[in-house]
């Protein structure tokens, strides 16, 4: 029940689908916790939903003001955090000659360039011997249709997570990613989808996932927790949340049911 009392975090991303699942499950285990999101009417419903000990800010994640204020406030609020999840993302599925300068910028500037000074900006605010997690994709490796911009930011925050974990190792602070496959969250993880379309991308993560269904976003954010708190012994690493779709365990499966 209080497992997590007295720790303190910050969920950047952390108004709804796994980063909101992450945070109510450290505010039921006694944390305090704030969290962010770009959209104002995610970022009220998640502070009712969290109560007393959570806070949540509006926040843009490719905006370094936005970043500096967060700092800020956490500083004032919360003083020193015992963990920082970095959640925020954007996916949208486009064939690589169709994608624009726009879109193309747009995931750089949340998925790659908003992660890399979130963590600048709030690392000197993580208590020694605390933890990092960053948010990757089952996408950030290998090559799949539609999703050459999303894929390459994935890479690269894996490839930050490792300089990340190097760099703060005096400290003590462990550094890994969650990398999740299909998540069964509001969004499904990519934007301007409509229902149809929403549940048409399920329907092939059931299809697809060797273990035959979607994750769920607790079961993400029970990765999220070990990492932070558990696996204290681990840095730099990459955990596969994905019913072991990154591990390309469908031959397998496929053979099975022959």
């Amino acid at each position: 029940m209080h497992r997590y009392k007295g720790r303190r975090a910050v969920v950047v991303g952390g108004t709804h689908g796994i980063g909101l699942a992450t945070a109510e499950a450290l505010i039921a285990g006694g944390a305090e916790v704030l969290v962010t999101g770009n959209n104002q009417e995610n970022v009220r419903s998640a502070a009712e939903k969290l109560g007393v000990r959570g806070r949540a800010l509006r926040s843009d994640v490719s905006s370094l003001t936005d970043i500096a204020a967060l700092a800020r406030e956490v500083r004032s609020t919360l003083e020193v955090i015992d963990l920082l999840f970095v959640n925020a993302g954007v996916a949208e599925l486009t064939p690589f000659h169709e994608v624009t300068p726009e879109s193309y910028d747009r995931h750089f500037a949340v998925n790659t360039r908003g992660a890399f000074f979130v963590v600048q900006a709030l690392a000197p605010l993580v208590r020694d011997g605390g933890a990092i997690v960053l948010t990757s994709s089952v996408a950030d490796t290998g090559g799949e249709p539609g999703m050459a911009v999303y894929s390459a930011t994935k890479a690269a925050l894996v490839s930050f997570a490792s300089t990340f974990a190097a760099e703060l190792l005096p400290r003590r602070i462990r550094v890994n990613c969650v990398s999740p496959g299909f998540i069964d969250t509001p969004t499904k993880g990519t934007v301007g989808l409509s229902a149809e379309e929403r549940a048409s991308f399920a329907a092939l993560g059931d299809a697809v996932t060797p273990m035959r269904r979607n994750g769920t976003s607790d079961e993400v954010a029970r990765a999220v927790l070990f990492l932070a708190f558990d696996a204290t012994f681990t840095t730099g690493a990459k955990l596969a949340v994905d019913g072991g779709l990154g591990q390309r365990l469908g031959a397998a499966v496929a053979k099975e049911g022959a």
